[in-house]
């Protein structure tokens, strides 16, 4: 995209329950030598403790309770929300910066956090719903990760039932359940939503302006 329709961002959407798999699909996504250069994540803020593994500002932003929710005042978030005890958010300028840089944000958020991105970019957003392949294959993989006690997996699978049912609201879904089938179908997406009229169109008004 050209850097004269900077002022348009675009943003990228991809929700899923914990232990879908859509978190390993944006890495490799971002990884990919054509993606990685189009594509910005937005690295979410949290009061979590960083998980083994995680890299502060890379993974999150992990900052304590009331410099949260002190920037959620502020209306530093596009969306934030309280998971288990836990708050994250998504800053509201990551759009704007990847958008500066000639690029699209990559947002890996759960549905609530979908639902009021989309309601900020209605014509300006495409949104992804990774699927696990069943619910013991959802279980399986929570508890291979071993991040998380048996009562908090507990609690992730019984808030899968909420997340299915806001599934529908999305524009594509995608079943997880060969990983590099799913990479395939979410690049095929990607490629598909940008070669569509309305993304071609606002594009180039953009970058005639």
């Amino acid at each position: 995209m050209s850097s004269k329709s900077a002022a348009a961002p675009w943003v990228w959407i991809v929700s899923g329950p914990s232990g879908s798999g859509k978190t390993s699909l944006c890495e490799a996504l971002l990884a990919d030598p054509v993606w990685g250069c189009r594509l910005q994540r937005s690295v979410s803020y949290t009061t979590r403790p960083l998980r083994t593994g995680e890299r502060d500002g890379k993974d999150y932003h992990s900052i304590p309770k009331q410099a949260f929710l002190k920037l959620a005042r502020k209306g530093a978030f596009l969306e934030h929300e309280e998971i288990f005890g836990h708050h994250y958010g998504t800053p509201r300028a990551a759009a704007t910066q990847a958008s500066r840089q000639g690029r699209e944000l990559l947002c890996c958020v759960d549905v609530k956090g979908a639902r009021s991105i989309r309601r900020v970019f209605p014509k300006g957003s495409t949104s992804v719903f990774i699927l696990p392949p069943d619910l013991d294959a959802l279980s399986q993989r929570l508890k291979k990760r071993s991040t998380e006690s048996k009562k908090d997996i507990a609690r992730r699978l019984e808030r899968v039932k909420i997340e299915l049912a806001a599934m529908r609201a999305y524009d594509y879904i995608i079943v997880n359940d060969k990983f590099s089938e799913a990479l395939g179908q979410l690049k095929a997406v990607l490629s598909a939503r940008r070669c569509e009229s309305p993304y071609v169109l606002r594009s180039l008004r953009k970058a005639h302006r």
